[in-house]
């Protein structure tokens, strides 16, 4: 019996169609960028928010645009924490769906492999224990960026154990050393007993953008736009995944080297955006989902329109964090997890659909 290929079970299968979704996604991120960045709980009027800008960039307008408080909110705070929301939004997406195809697991997501719980106890021992004080302000993320990292280097360590590994060992290693961080980070909080921690421990496990900055974007952002483009170009690969390791041996490729090559990248990236946002879910679960139902599992397409659409998304999850509630900023983590969770709910109730199996 032939099998259908990788990308026909998505609803929209013409390749046009798929290049002018590309163009729209590209189009409707720079307006929101222009649109969001309006918005905030200072009121500023739009004529002004566009000149501090195009001065900025371009050097046009009165040399006043450069300095005051005005200037200060829109290129030190707003805009950078749009730029940081593209970044965290396409680096999720994309390393959700490349762990999808690691695992071959389609409810997947970015920190299914101990990341998160890595992540976690690092910023626990950073502010319970003043553990890397010596960092400065960024003591928290660089702790959690290192604990995020290192316990995906003791998942690879564990998954091969007793044999190479396989997508089972690799998720397997991931929820052990998963319940070990937890409880660690859990020991770690009751024998500190620290309220005022704990306060700041729980706000950063609710992430937020709040603390962009043009310094840490300069390396952050480019770090996930190149890993966004490498896995692009991995495409044939991801497809072999999903069929598994026996069939792609049988068409002359061993992806043994190249899974965990891709788990070790894009747990460097989320080791990134841990440490520039904190923790923030769902994005690398929904906005797979959303894309493989409209296009398919050929990564090919679903690597560049789920990079796009989680970049939109967090950018106006951005804009509802600092609206919703006058005077005040929502952490990013609380509303995408209200969104996210019901969304995930209903794509997986009205939706049936292949992930994977056939041609690459």
């Amino acid at each position: 019996m032939k099998q259908k290929s990788s990308d026909e079970s998505g609803l929209i299968q013409s390749t046009p169609l798929y290049l002018l979704t590309t163009m729209i996604l590209l189009a409707v991120l720079a307006v929101s960028v222009l649109i969001a960045v309006t918005f905030g709980t200072v009121k500023i009027p739009v004529s002004q928010v566009y000149q501090v800008i195009m001065h900025e960039l371009f050097g046009a307008g009165s040399p006043d645009l450069g300095t005051g408080s005005v200037h200060d909110v829109i290129w030190l705070i707003r805009l950078p924490r749009l730029i940081l929301a593209i970044a965290v939004g396409m680096g999720l997406s994309v390393c959700g769906v490349v762990m999808q195809a690691i695992v071959k697991n389609p409810l997947a997501d970015p920190y299914i492999l101990g990341v998160s719980s890595g992540a976690s106890l690092g910023a626990t021992v950073a502010i319970m224990l003043g553990v890397g004080a010596f960092l400065g302000a960024g003591s928290i993320g660089i702790c959690a960026f290192v604990g995020a990292f290192g316990i995906s280097l003791l998942v690879l360590l564990l998954s091969n154990v007793g044999g190479r590994s396989n997508s089972i060992k690799l998720l397997l290693a991931g929820m052990a050393l998963s319940s070990v961080c937890s409880a660690f980070s859990s020991f770690v909080v009751y024998f500190a007993n620290d309220k005022e921690g704990m306060q700041t421990l729980t706000y950063w496990l609710m992430g937020s953008l709040a603390g962009a900055k043009w310094q840490s974007l300069s390396f952050i952002f480019p770090i996930v736009l190149l890993s966004v483009l490498f896995f692009w170009t991995q495409y044939r690969s991801l497809n072999l995944m999903l069929l598994g390791d026996e069939v792609s041996i049988t068409l002359g490729t061993d992806l043994h080297r190249r899974r965990q090559g891709y788990l070790l990248l894009t747990s460097l990236v989320i080791g990134f955006v841990v440490y520039a946002s904190g923790m923030i879910g769902f994005v690398g679960l929904v906005v797979p989902h959303l894309v493989r139902m409209l296009f398919g599992t050929d990564h090919k397409k679903l690597l560049p329109l789920s990079a796009l659409t989680g970049a939109i998304f967090l950018v106006w999850a951005d804009v509802l964090c600092r609206v919703i509630i006058p005077n005040t900023e929502l952490p990013i983590g609380i509303l995408i997890s209200m969104i996210g969770g019901p969304c995930f709910i209903f794509l997986m109730t009205h939706k049936k659909y292949g992930f994977g199996g056939g041609r690459s």
